[in-house]
Order: structure tokens, then sequence, then C-alpha cells
């Protein structure tokens, strides 16, 4: 049993559950290592995965002896093999912050126990992360990174933002990525004030403001970076920008135990005040 799934099963021991049902696929995928829909059953005599048959297969190839977990495939199960599954016990946790209304009545119907909330048991441990998973994060920053490099040496006048999306997505897979974090934002020009905005056919032309906010996925972990560039000259705004960035580091500085942040905020928002005056 990885040890992952054997600390979850002394949590909810502690907690006076006998089990739990677990249907976030993020909290599966860190329990497991399994990228899969489904439900994974934290029950008293087995670990139990259950999908259907589009993943049963992949899922079968990935797991082996000692991971203690039996997979099936959901349409070979009766509802007497589901009411099984925590069969004698009474308190089973699940995630109250995930499962909707319907699904939780679901559960009631299908395993026939009493469910209790867990308060978000699994996300808190997944706070801390281990050795592997830094390194993840290291190599989706370290994609990250290259990528914002290689785009603004290689973007040209006349490009779209799309255009523009579709290379770094395709230069973060090219370095490993599984995919991009999130829906890439490249925003040009008027549309680069808003901080979501969605990629479109306009053209980047000189003395556009360019806002990037990309992140790469890697083994599951992602990074998120946010950059402003100017295409050509843009005096004004580039003073603007200037005046931010100066002000951004005085604050990073500044922000140390003990200190007043009221205090810092003041300086800094009276320097605003100068200027525009």
């Amino acid at each position: 049993m990885n040890k992952r799934l054997k600390w979850l099963k002394n949590q909810l021991k502690a907690l006076n559950l006998e089990g739990m049902i677990v249907s976030n696929p993020i909290n599966i995928k860190y329990l497991t290592g399994l990228n899969a829909e489904g439900v994974l059953i934290i029950a008293p005599r087995e670990t139990v995965f259950i999908t259907d048959s589009r993943y049963i297969e992949d899922v079968n190839s990935k797991l082996t002896i000692s991971d203690e977990i039996v997979a099936y495939d959901s349409k070979n199960l009766s509802k007497y093999d589901y009411e099984g599954f925590f069969m004698i016990c009474e308190n089973i946790g699940f995630e109250e912050n995930y499962v909707t209304y319907a699904n939780y009545l679901k559960y009631l119907q299908t395993y026939k126990v009493n469910l209790v909330e867990t308060e978000g048991l699994i996300e808190r441990q997944r706070f801390i992360k281990d050795e592997e998973e830094i390194e993840c994060i290291k190599k989706a920053c370290e994609i990250t990174d290259k990528t914002f490099d290689y785009i603004i040496h290689n973007i040209k006048r006349g490009m779209t933002e799309k255009e523009v999306a579709f290379e770094i997505e395709k230069y973060m897979i090219s370095l490993g990525a599984d995919g991009v974090a999130f829906e890439t934002i490249v925003a040009a020009g008027e549309h680069s004030s808003m901080p979501h905005a969605v990629p479109t056919d306009r053209k980047i032309k000189s003395g556009d403001v360019l806002l990037f906010d990309m992140g790469a996925k890697y083994k599951g972990y992602t990074s998120d970076l946010s950059r402003t560039v100017f295409v050509g000259e843009n005096n004004f705004l580039e003073e603007e920008y200037n005046f931010v960035l100066e002000k951004q580091k005085f604050i990073s500085k500044n922000f140390k135990d003990g200190v007043n942040i009221k205090q810092v905020l003041k300086q800094v928002e009276e320097a605003y005040v100068r200027k525009r005056v």
C-alpha cells in the first residue's frame, strides 16, 4: 500500500470513520496516481477504484500488487456489490466540498451508509509537498520560464493574439509539459487592461502593451506566470509601468515579520498621490 493511502486510512481511523468515498479526481490522482474518471472506495476489507469501460484497461495496466487497489468496471457491479463494500459499516467519510447534493443522495441510496463530512482532510494534506511534488512544480516553472523567453524572441508584428497563444502551448508541450495549466492569456493593446482577456484575432502592432498570463502542467502540477512587455516604444506607458514596478519592489523588500503592513502601503499610496499632483 502506498504511503498516502496508508496515511488516509490512519486518519479515518482517528476520526472514527470506517471508510471513505473519494470522488474528486485531483484527490484520486494524489492518492493513487490514477488519471481516470471514477470513484475511489476506501473500505475496511479492500480499496476499490470503480471506473468504466473507457478507462478500465489503462487503470489495470498502471496498478501493481503493491498498490493493493482492485479496479472494477461499473457495468459489472450489481446493487448488492455496491452495498457490500461497506457491509456492517455505519459512518463513511465523503468530500462535502466537492460532491453535489444529487450525488450525495445517490451515495446514500447506493452504499446504504451514513455519510460524514471530512472537512477537507485530503486537501489539507496536499498543502504539504514531498520532494517528488516539489520537483514537478520546479519542472513546470522551468518549462514556463523557457517558453516565455522563447516567445518574446519569436513574436512578430502582425501575428494575432490567438496565434501567439497557440505558439505558447505548442512550445510548452515540446519541452515536456502535459499541456497548459489554464487557458493562456495573450492580450495586446486595448485588451491588455483586462486581466482575464481571451485571445482574439487582434493583430499585434508597434507601440502595443502585451500582457501574458501562462502556465505549464507537468505530471499534474502547474505553474503560473504573468508578464507585461512592450512592442517597440511606448514612452508614456513604459514610464507608468516602471513606476508601478519600482513600488512593487519596494513592497516586496519591506514585507517582513513584525512590519506594519498598513504603513508600507500608506507610503506607496502617498507616492501615487504625489505622482498624480
